[in-house]
């Protein structure tokens, strides 16, 4: 209940609140976004729910899609990363489409935000290493939430709950590649879909409709069908895997998911974005900021970039198609490309991934003398620490070092409130008047 929650959490709910609603101010003119709101528009229906920003209202299910998909499109929104990363925020759609249907509460929606983040980082760090090590994307784990968070807006009872995570859960796994390689707007519409779903499978809960009880535990459920469980015996049972610190095993840690509930929260551990990247990059493009402000050093004065990462990063961030991306969602995700834009602008904005900076020369000039160096101490240090290293060396054989172990926006290096209206200003200004 709201009366449970204590003051700080309330108010870091408000903050993510703002900080999403900015984000989905900058998803307003991105294509994807319009591409389904233009589907839905000429689709109709029963208007229940708003779209950030248009003020139009369509039905509730289709408008929880959009606002999602809004609040992700620049991927500026929120980040938790454990064993698995996640956007939690994408999931706020889920509350606030679910709270015009049925008049609730600003009270209720709070309640209903605080579940979706102590759910979704809760799942983070379930699986033992997380479904993105086995080549599932984080949206696999959203499917379970998002029925929790709009269900519990719509007064579900614990049956009907039951019902509402059994629906969603038994078809919404996703797979890895839509963050692999050369990435599409399904980069982010993937995470935006399970919200929607969950939404669907609440509203068809309530209406009667039943749902797979045992999605977790029960046989070729959720632990069954990844490894590590064993069904007959209800009972976690390791098996061995090959990971990128060699010879490790696949295992669930049920005490993270179910353990002291109540008694902690933890959208106080979530992290916002200073940049509109991928969660990985940032710790990097902070580091050569650093470098090349403080040094004053021009991207035609470069001679080589080492980045020092762990293994994961250079996995996802350093791939071939990451050195010549041809798209937003792409370059967004190239840790070379956000280097580039450090070097060539001192700066790291929304406007670095438009179609023309993504054709500007300086970029292809510096990007290919940027290389990634995989550490496996480093890869010993995550997720508690997001270390990098970034070696600047320019022409006439200087060296320029900048360490960091996490970015702006972590919970132990917060965003003030001048950075959050800072951000949400940049995003919304020609927006709001």
């Amino acid at each position: 209940k709201y009366s449970d929650l204590p003051k700080e959490v309330v108010h870091e709910v408000k903050r993510y609140l703002y900080d999403s609603v900015g984000c989905a101010y900058g998803g307003y003119h991105t294509k994807d976004v319009n591409i389904l709101k233009d589907i839905y528009t000429d689709m109709g229906g029963k208007e229940e729910a708003t779209l950030i920003g248009f003020g139009n209202k369509m039905p509730g299910v289709n408008a929880t899609l959009v606002n999602s998909l809004m609040i992700r499109a620049l991927d500026f929104n929120d980040i938790y990363w454990k064993e698995d990363p996640s956007h939690p925020s994408d999931i706020i759609p889920a509350a606030l489409s679910a709270a015009e249907m049925v008049d609730a509460s600003m009270e209720d929606v709070i309640t209903a935000i605080v579940l979706a983040y102590e759910f979704e980082q809760r799942l983070c760090e379930f699986a033992v290493p997380g479904v993105r090590e086995r080549k599932w994307h984080h949206a696999t784990l959203t499917q379970f939430v998002s029925p929790i968070v709009a269900g519990k807006i719509l007064g579900l009872t614990v049956d009907q709950m039951v019902n509402a995570i059994g629906i969603s859960g038994s078809h919404n796994h996703t797979i890895g590649c839509p963050t692999a390689g050369k990435l599409t707007m399904m980069k982010n519409t993937v995470d935006p879909m399970a919200v929607q779903a969950g939404v669907f499978a609440a509203l068809m809960a309530q209406k009667g409709y039943t749902g797979t009880e045992a999605v977790f535990e029960g046989k070729e459920g959720f632990m069954d069908c990844f490894f590590g469980y064993d069904v007959k015996e209800q009972s976690v049972k390791p098996i061995p895997m090959q990971g990128r610190e060699g010879l490790g095993e696949w295992k669930w840690d049920l005490n993270k998911l179910i353990g002291d509930l109540g008694k902690s929260f933890k959208i106080l551990e979530c992290s916002m974005k200073a940049f509109p990247t991928e969660a990985l990059t940032h710790t990097h493009i902070s580091a050569t900021l650093k470098a090349v402000t403080q040094n004053n050093i021009s991207y035609d004065q470069i001679e080589e970039v080492t980045v020092t990462t762990i293994a994961r990063a250079c996995d996802i961030l350093f791939d071939p198609h990451k050195y010549r991306p041809e798209s937003r969602e792409t370059a967004d995700h190239s840790l070379p490309y956000c280097i580039a834009c450090a070097l060539v602008d001192h700066k790291i904005t929304t406007s670095s991934f438009s179609d023309e900076k993504l054709k500007d020369p300086r970029i292809w000039e510096v990007i290919d003398k940027i290389k990634g160096v995989a550490s496996e101490e480093f890869e010993k240090m995550f997720p508690a620490k997001q270390p990098s290293k970034v070696v600047v060396r320019t022409k006439d054989g200087k060296e320029f070092t900048e360490y960091l172990e996490y970015p702006k926006g972590d919970p132990r290096e917060p965003m003030t409130i001048e950075d959050l209206e800072n951000k949400f200003n940049g995003l919304a200004e020609q927006l709001l008047s």
